[in-house]
Parts: structure tokens; C-alpha cells; sequence
């Protein structure tokens, strides 16, 4: 394994973080609410970066994510690039490549998933779609949504077309989310592959893995300066043997998630199977993730009960995160599963 970044993802990465840390202030982050900062969404697709995804691969934009979530940065970029650029570029069709992809990679269209498939999602057969789901993350921007039927067959649907209704809904990170309700909407196919959810669900959890790896480095790097310079009894807090414990437990905790997103992220990159890896992935930003942004929030002390206070968007975002694509004991259960199913000599290999 080689988890040094190339030259082309290094970069990518270095303009990322510069553009996340010039736009995504507390004050824009205040002043956006629940809904995107379309002047930093802009900013990241006129520098290329979403364009630049097929290009750096899945490791590429864990790195960029891991800059997304440092700054809890609000727009659609995971999205997008997962259930639109990834997706489409996996699993579409010649002409749905030619079609989707250069609108997705300006940021002209916007993609977000109703996964994982929870059966909400009935397919007529005729690529009619009926149901409802009840929180989509990114709804309110998405000019595409892609949708798992009960089947797992996978389906894009516009948010504009006939029996397509969208309602705005609050989760615990303000994602600018929605619920959305089909009735016999139109749809097309993607893919015919059969392992076409799995594939984009594997991939999603690694994704969202490295946005939480980001979230929990901003909670800490928050939490290291705060302690650093507050001082009590005549000393700084971070001089206290609690504290740093605390803090290094935080620490280990956060290169867990990233180091096993990574790997993730290389292995498909390579070609390689890489099922269980995202599940381990998924499984430590979500265990540990919470872990980390309860943390700094306990470290600021009554500043972290602050609900205005930066800290707390880590926490928000940390605990949305935590549950999203499948919790703890969920994700255990199908690694479970998954090494149970696995032929014996690949145990052994393991």
C-alpha cells in the first residue's frame, strides 16, 4: 500500500484547503444557515476541483473532503461527486457520461443519493419510480438525485420532472436537506451491472469516512488551540495531564478514521476489492468520529455549549456523520457478514 498522494492530488488538495480556509469563515458559515454558500460552491468548480475527480480518484477526493470537513465548509461537493461524477463515470452509459459529467464537473448540475436502500423506492418496471424518502442530504440544490429501488437497481431522477416533490427538512448538520416524495416520476437508468448499489455505496462510505476524518481534525485543531491559550489557575489547560489524554486519545481516534479511509480509497483506486475496507472505514468515523466531536466539545468547557460557538458546527456535523449510511452496530453487523460470506483461502490471506 502507497498512500503517498500523487503530484495532481497533492495539488488538488493544496488548492482545496487554500479555498476552504480563505471562504469557509464562521461568519459566511453563520450567514448561510442550513442551505449551501453558493459563492464558495462556485469558487470550487470554476478552480476545477470537482472536474478533477475522475482524474484523482477516490483517494484524490478523500483528500479534498478531509479539507471540506476541517472547515465544515456547506455545499454539495461530496454529493456530488459520489452519486454524480463517481457514479456516472463507474456504472453510466456513453451518453450519459457525454451528458452529465461536464454539467456536473462546473457545478451547472448538482447530484445527491437517497442511500443506503431502505426498500422506500418502488420501480414500475416502465422507469416509473414511487415512494418516499424521508431526508436526502443536499436536496435543495440537487438538479439530480440518484435513487436505489427496492431492487437495488439504480435510478437518476431530476428534481424538475413530473411526480417529483421536494420538501425542505432540518437533519443535525445543516446539509440543506430535503424530503422527497415520487409519484410515478420518470427516471433513468444507471448501470446494469448487479453489483452497481453495492459499488456506489462502498464508495459513499469511503468518501463521507474521509469528510469525517476533516471534521474530527477541525474539532481537535479547535480544541488543541483553545486549551493552549485559556488558562486557568495561572496556567494553561493544556498543561493538564487530563486534558492531554483527552486530546491524544482524540488524536488516535482521527488518524484511525483517516488511515482506514485511505486505504479504502487506494483499494479501489487499484482495482482491488475493497468491501470490507470501506465498511471498517465507515464503522471508524462513525464509533470514533463521535468520540472525537464530543471530545472538543468537552474541552472547550462551557465554551463548547455554545451553539454558536465554531466548535459546535464540528459536533453537528460529527453526529450527523455518525449516523449517516449506517451506524456503529449497523456497519458492524454487515462487516460481520461480509467476512463470513468471504471463501476460506481469503480468510487465511487475511
Amino acid at each position: 500500500m502507497d498512500f503517498r498522494p500523487t503530484e495532481e492530488q497533492a495539488a488538488a488538495a493544496g488548492l482545496a484547503a487554500r479555498i476552504f480556509r480563505d471562504l469557509a469563515t464562521h461568519e459566511r458559515l453563520a450567514a448561510a444557515g442550513t442551505g449551501t454558500d453558493d459563492g464558495l460552491w462556485k469558487a470550487l468548480t470554476t478552480a476545477g476541483l470537482a472536474a478533477a475527480v475522475p482524474d484523482i480518484g477516490l483517494l484524490g477526493l478523500v483528500l479534498l473532503l478531509e479539507e471540506q470537513g476541517r472547515t465544515t465548509a456547506q455545499v454539495p461537493f461530496a454529493a456530488t461527486c459520489v452519486y454524480g461524477i463517481l457514479a456516472v463515470g463507474a456504472h453510466g452509459s456513453a451518453e450519459q457520461r457525454a451528458r452529465l459529467l461536464p454539467a456536473l464537473g462546473d457545478g451547472t448540475a448538482v447530484a445527491t443519493g437517497a442511500f443506503p436502500a431502505r426498500g422506500r423506492i418502488r420501480s414500475d418496471g416502465d422507469g416509473r419510480l414511487t415512494g418516499t424518502v424521508p431526508a436526502v442530504p443536499w436536496l435543495r440544490d440537487a438538479t439530480h438525485v440518484l435513487l436505489p429501488d427496492a431492487g437495488h437497481a439504480l435510478w437518476l431522477v431530476r428534481t424538475d420532472a413530473p411526480g417529483v416533490a421536494t420538501e425542505e427538512v432540518d437533519t443535525t448538520a445543516p446539509w440543506s436537506a430535503g424530503r422527497l416524495t415520487l409519484t410515478g416520476a420518470e427516471a433513468e437508468p444507471l448501470g446494469t451491472a448487479p453489483d452497481a448499489h453495492d459499488h456506489v455505496l462502498r464508495t459513499a462510505r469511503t468518501a463521507f469516512a474521509g469528510l469525517q476524518a476533516g471534521v474530527c481534525a477541525g474539532s481537535l485543531a479547535r480544541a488543541v488551540e483553545y486549551t493552549s491559550t485559556r488558562e486557568q489557575f495561572g496556567r494553561p489547560l493544556s498543561t493538564n495531564q487530563g486534558v492531554q489524554l483527552r486530546a491524544a486519545d482524540a488524536h488516535m481516534d482521527t488518524e484511525a478514521i483517516r488511515v482506514t479511509a485511505y486505504e479504502a480509497a487506494w483499494r479501489s483506486d487499484e482495482g482491488l476489492p475493497f468491501a470490507e475496507h470501506a465498511l471498517t472505514a465507515a464503522w471508524w468515523a462513525s464509533e470514533a468520529g463521535k468520540r472525537v466531536v464530543h471530545a472538543g466539545q468537552h474541552l472547550h468547557g462551557g465554551m463548547g455549549a455554545d451553539l454558536d460557538h465554531p466548535v459546535h458546527r464540528h459536533f453537528l456535523w460529527g453526529r450527523q456523520l455518525d449516523a449517516y449510511l449506517g451506524c456503529g452496530s449497523e456497519l458492524l453487523a454487515e462487516l460481520g457478514a461480509v467476512l463470513a460470506d468471504a471463501p476460506h483461502d481469503v480468510k487465511e490471506r487475511r
